[in-house]
């Protein structure tokens, strides 16, 4: 089977159609703004963050406050740190975090999505291990709409015989 074909270009000069290899295998630019900060949105639940993150010294800020004046529980924090751990680039950037909606853990799942998204905008060489970490995906479970005729979303009335 010496004339099957091997290679993309191969398969380009046979259609008589030129390919854009190039375009297929252009690895990816970073994405920074003029002060040298990527930026990112972050989901979880029903809370939104907006995330910007800058070379530093690991310092996070959310809604103008610490990270553990407003994640006060140590999990939420730890949640927060996980992508700079996996990615292993702790305390070498700043976070300056907006968050809004849901609770505590939705928000601090949201700024975790939001950090991972623009640390892999910043370096797309970090891009693989906050992938395999599952960092990159938005968590899609939210809770169930109330249906009418029920108590909650699937709990219904107590049933009386008498």
């Amino acid at each position: 089977m010496a004339d099957q074909i091997t290679t993309l270009e191969e398969l380009g000069a046979v259609a008589g159609v030129e390919t854009a290899v190039e375009e297929l295998e252009a690895p990816r630019e970073p994405v920074r703004d003029e002060l040298g900060r990527s930026y990112a949105t972050g989901k979880r639940k029903d809370a939104v963050s907006r995330v910007w993150i800058k070379p530093g010294s690991g310092k996070v800020v959310v809604n103008g406050k610490e990270m553990k004046a407003y994640f006060a529980r140590p999990v939420l924090q730890m949640i927060l740190r996980q992508p700079f751990t996996v990615a292993g680039v702790e305390d070498q950037f700043d976070v300056y975090a907006t968050v809004k909606g849901g609770g505590l853990s939705g928000q601090a799942g949201a700024v975790k999505h939001g950090i991972s998204k623009a640390l892999q905008l910043y370096d797309p060489s970090l891009r693989g291990a906050l992938k395999a970490a599952g960092f990159l995906t938005r968590d899609s479970r939210v809770v169930e709409r109330k249906k009418f005729g029920r108590r909650k979303a699937r709990r219904s009335f107590q049933f009386s015989k008498r």
